[in-house]
């Protein structure tokens, strides 16, 4: 089993950047799909972007339409680590974000679907203010 642990929330003004980071320990990741999901209390989780594994570069790489040209997933396998550089942020992006890995999935495919994923961490808030 991996162990995820997401960082980088915080409060943050309409307009403004932040960079999240999910570092994995357990196991190394670099042969996981990985994807970062977003829930609002009393609403359902959702897709915000995910990216696929690979053993050469490019990944590949899904946005949820709502943060496209916005947000930007990247992983460091070196690090074991995934990130979620999130620009120009609206007070809707405002949520928990949680970020998860998928460990049966083939090469180059971004998986969107939050119920293949295996492992998730304990998420961390994002709140941006009018």
């Amino acid at each position: 089993q991996v162990q995820l642990v997401e960082s980088g929330g915080g409060l943050v003004q309409a307009g403004g950047s932040l960079s999240l980071s999910c570092a994995a320990s357990g196991r190394t990741v670099s042969g996981y799909a990985m994807g970062w999901f977003r829930q609002v209390p009393g609403k359902e989780r959702e897709f915000v972007a995910a990216i696929s594994w690979s053993r050469s570069r490019p990944y590949y790489a899904k946005y949820a339409d709502s943060v496209k040209g916005r947000f930007t997933i990247s992983r460091d396998n070196d690090k074991n680590t995934m990130y979620l550089q999130m620009n120009s942020l609206k007070p809707e992006d405002t949520a928990v974000y949680y970020c998860a890995a998928d460990r049966a999935v083939v090469a180059g495919i971004a998986v969107t679907d939050q119920n293949e994923y295996d492992d998730w961490g304990q998420g961390t808030q994002v709140t941006v203010s009018s």
